[in-house]
């Protein structure tokens, strides 16, 4: 059978949950369709979920239409959840983008869009809430082509598809100024590969509130969307864990999608997994047996499979402390990227106060388990308070009330603190002979300078393997990944070149870990020299508000330290559009602000733009000892390198 995994994406609010209930109910999964409002859709199985009427996990659900098998994944839509959101993309073969007829294109739909065209999955739109009639599909398409793509348009419209067809092609463009229209079935086969390429988005509408034009949509994502063929069964395996799924009988599961060959229960598996620490950093291949495949069902895990090939989504039960992200198989395999955080970073770091000394272990196998299934929490030590980063406000509440449901644990939150970044005031060298205490033997000399902001790190080698070992020179840039995650200021260092001037290791007393203690002893000698500055987050806003408030937010923005780059009066709505900078630390409560202001009729995106030098000093607490503090790291570091990675 065919297969296709489809994502479902929305604007807060805009009805993505509604639908996807409708889509179960026209497939006859479902005999009646949930309510978001009263805590019965099938999609939010967590407590927390139904309780508050908003979705924190993506869900998958399967479905079959027309001998297509459709793997549903509802997602949520508040931006605190662009992690969940993020991760959801990466089993997809094709997505519906949900618009409301009534709203239009709001701002974190077009956060989305831009994601799922930047990773080039084909997407259908669908304006939902024809129903109501402040609606208006010809409004809400018009503005989706303008702030989304050209290439969004109406399949219901014969003219439409023909000229979108005929922009590309001049043998189409010639028949269309001809006056002649394609039959239907030609349209739509000549429509499909350029849906799949991420040209064409065709755009269909309805009420998902009242199941109005959902059998058409499930149609389109048929025709146009589901792969024609899935990869070679045989070939080498490649898959992607996307969400865990924690059974207190089977342990941990691992839901994941499948790109190509075939994994079956009791195979083993070889699993290159990546451990970090406070002073080092490794990656090993750990062997793994698959105990049980279970497929995915509409409450969640289903019947036992006993394999999973390409194109198929199953939970995948023996594979330890697998993690979100971790790849089965060859990660060359993988049809696109899929790094973390590249929707969105958290920008906000905050400590975990748990209510008693005696929870302390429980907190800590609950973070655990928690940053499993969102390597982004990236959970860290600073004087000895664990510390997470998160999204905002809406985040830390889900967060707070998992921990009480989950783990029986009750956590307070300390005020969050924006997460800021540093670089090298000026050029610089560092150096450092690592000799004592025996046995050791590592000398290393840096020559760090600044770069243009958003460069990011850059690494070179100047010096001879004769000098210093390939393998010694491993393990300098390994070192040196870890080491900048913490400046002179406690923020990971960026805007940097690095490069390795000098040096020498030792054929008798070099330990075979000895660069990986001395590279950042080094770094932090360098960026002492050469002084630190300190980088904030900047984000840009896209700002729609009634005309006569423009005044008004203009001068928030200035209060703001801000800057507005550019107005635009939009007569046809009476509105004002502003795009505008501003640092992140100061417009955290912009959002609230700006709604209060406006009454809620005013529309905000925001999304970070860059780093700029901080006219404030702001530090972190060290996660580990200071390299500085040379005699204190370097027992620590050897304790750790020794013990806990390697």
């Amino acid at each position: 059978m065919r297969t296709c995994s489809i994502g479902i994406f929305a604007h807060v609010d805009a009805g993505k949950t509604t639908l996807s209930e409708q889509l179960l109910l026209a497939a006859g999964v479902i005999r009646t369709p949930g309510s978001v409002d009263r805590g019965t859709a099938h999609t939010d199985r967590m407590d927390i979920e139904r309780r508050r009427g908003i979705s924190v996990r993506a869900t998958c659900a399967p479905l079959t239409w027309k001998g297509v098998r459709l793997n549903l994944i509802d997602t949520p839509g508040h931006s605190d959840f662009s992690a969940e959101v993020e991760r959801s993309m990466w089993p997809l073969d094709a997505a519906v983008l949900v618009l409301s007829g009534a709203d239009g294109v709001q701002p974190q739909a077009e956060v989305l869009f831009e994601s799922l065209l930047r990773q080039r999955i084909p997407t259908l739109v669908f304006v939902n809430k024809m129903d109501r009639e402040s609606a208006s599909l010809e409004s809400t398409l018009r503005q989706a082509r303008e702030r989304l793509h050209a290439g969004v348009v109406d399949l219901t419209d014969d003219e439409a598809l023909m000229a979108a067809l005929g922009e590309r092609s001049e043998t189409v463009l010639e028949d269309y100024l001809s006056g002649r229209i394609y039959p239907r079935g030609a349209l739509l086969e000549r429509l499909r590969p350029l849906v799949r390429s991420t040209e064409v988005f065709p755009a269909l509408s309805g009420s998902a509130l009242k199941g109005q034009g959902v059998e058409p949509l499930l149609d389109a994502v048929v025709e146009l969307l589901a792969p024609e063929e899935t990869a070679n069964a045989g070939g080498e395996p490649c898959g992607i864990v996307f969400s865990l799924d924690d059974d207190p009988a089977m342990g941990r599961g691992a839901c994941v999608r499948m790109f190509s060959g075939t994994i079956r229960n009791r195979d083993q598996l070889e699993l290159s997994i990546s451990r970090e620490g406070a002073y080092a950093a490794a990656t090993r291949v750990e062997p793994c047996k698959i105990t049980q495949i279970r497929d995915i069902a509409l409450e969640g895990r289903g019947a036992d499979i006993g394999a999973l090939g390409p194109g198929e989504t199953g939970i995948v039960y023996g594979l330890g402390d697998i993690a979100v992200g971790q790849v089965i198989g060859s990660e060359a395999l993988l049809p696109r990227a899929m790094g973390k955080g590249m929707l969105k970073a958290p920008l906000l770091m905050v400590r975990v106060v748990p209510d008693s000394p005696e929870s302390r272990p429980a907190l800590s196998k609950a973070l655990s388990i928690l940053s499993a299934e969102d390597p982004l929490l990236d959970v860290k030590q600073f004087l000895g308070e664990p510390h997470i980063r998160i999204m905002g406000a809406i985040q830390m509440e889900i967060l707070a009330e998992q921990m009480k449901t989950r783990f029986g644990l009750n956590v307070t939150f300390a005020e969050p603190q924006v997460i800021y970044r540093e670089t090298i005031r000026q050029a610089a060298e560092g150096f450092v002979a690592y000799t004592m205490p025996k046995p050791c033997w590592a000398v290393i000399k840096f020559l760090i300078e600044p770069g243009p902001r958003g460069s990011g790190v850059t690494y070179k080698s100047k010096v001879p393997v004769r000098v210093i070992k390939e393998r010694y020179q491993h393990q300098i840039e390994q070192g040196l990944t870890l080491g900048l995650r913490q400046g002179m200021l406690g923020w990971q260092v960026d805007d940097i070149a690095i490069t390795l001037i000098d040096g020498s290791d030792h054929q008798w007393h070099t330990h075979p870990l000895d660069f990986i203690v001395a590279t950042p002893m080094a770094l932090m000698d360098g960026l002492r020299r050469g002084g630190s500055v300190l980088l904030e987050p900047i984000v840009r806003m896209r700002i729609t508000v009634p005309a006569e408030l423009g005044g008004r937010v203009m001068s928030e923005i200035v209060a703001m330290r801000g800057e507005t780059l550019s107005t635009e009066n939009v007569p046809a709505r009476g509105a004002m559009a502003l795009v505008a900078e501003a640092p992140v630390r100061t417009s955290l409560d912009f959002p609230t602000r700006l709604a209060a202001l406006t009454g809620g009729r005013g529309a905000l995106t925001m999304r970070v733009s860059r780093y700029q030098e901080c006219p404030e000093e702001h530090t972190c607490p060290r996660a580990g000892v200071n390299p500085l503090d040379t005699a204190k790291y370097i027992l620590a570091a050897r304790s750790a390198l020794e013990g806990e990675i390697f």
